[in-house]
């Protein structure tokens, strides 16, 4: 990856806890000063304050809700503003929901677009043509191992989580020319509050094997600078993907739809 005596900011979306968190740790840890952005700004700044002191580096804190369609943009702006130029996008900010897609909230299932695709497609577009101008820097999406299949019972965040994988390889190979890497992460079963929110602390899928966001960060990061397109922690959740990807689509999503644990 290209090197500059410039500040290498990293702007992490959904920092405020679990795997953004600990990404917000690792990327310190290697020097680079942060924008943390999520909704819940006492974490976040508890969060800057404890990197701070432990890292050295500087902690920017920008409160948005990035489910607004507007919030890109504004936290576009606000960066302009304060004179900072973003070498690093991670888009880590994201939800699921676990249950039958006719049951689910209309609305949340459509917050979980915005936010999972919208925002991520938003802040990308943003911010990658200054990466290519610069030809430096890049983009860490974090998807998820759901990406290498389809999954009843949780239909909307599999389908974000494939456009997310579908979307980090295509810039992957349209980015790399100009010396700018775009990553997509995807972990399995992570320590998070994920699973509380999504509803699956009590299926099969966090019954066992499951990573620490520490973990996950580091392997991530790792991947990142090493340039590469597709990051997938874990020996388990490699070999996941890959029956995923050879076996037929029916066993896929049937085996998907049985780790939901709702039949």
């Amino acid at each position: 990856m290209a090197t500059t005596e410039e500040p290498r900011w990293t702007l992490i979306t959904g920092a405020s806890s679990g795997i953004g968190a600990e990404l917000a740790r690792t990327f310190a840890a290697r020097g680079y000063p942060l924008v943390l952005t999520a909704r819940r700004e006492e974490r976040l700044e508890d969060l800057g304050a404890e990197i701070r002191q432990a890292h050295g580096v500087p902690v920017e804190v920008m409160a948005l809700d990035l489910e607004d369609r507007e919030a890109p943009r504004d936290l576009h702006e606000m960066l302009r503003e304060r004179g900072i130029v973003v070498h690093t996008l991670v888009n880590n900010a994201g939800f699921g929901l676990r249950g039958y897609f006719a049951s689910l909230p209309h609305d949340k299932q459509l917050a979980m677009i915005d936010l999972n695709v919208t925002a991520l497609t938003s802040l990308s577009r943003l911010m990658l043509p200054g990466m290519i101008e610069r030809r430096q820097g890049g983009i860490l999406n974090v998807a998820s191992i759901a990406a290498f299949q389809a999954g009843p019972y949780m239909a909307v965040y599999y389908a974000t989580k494939a456009f997310v994988l579908s979307l980090s390889e295509a810039l992957h190979d349209e980015a790399k020319p100009h010396g700018v890497t775009v990553t997509a992460l995807c972990p399995g079963p992570t320590e998070s509050e994920f699973s509380e929110t999504a509803g699956l602390k009590d299926s099969w899928l966090f019954r066992s094997g499951v990573m620490s966001s520490t973990e996950v960060a580091r392997v991530g990061v790792d991947g990142y600078e090493a340039g590469r397109a597709i990051v997938i922690p874990g020996a388990k959740n490699r070999v996941g993907a890959i029956g995923a990807k050879f076996a037929p689509r029916f066993v896929s999503r049937r085996i998907a739809g049985l780790l939901q644990g709702m039949r």
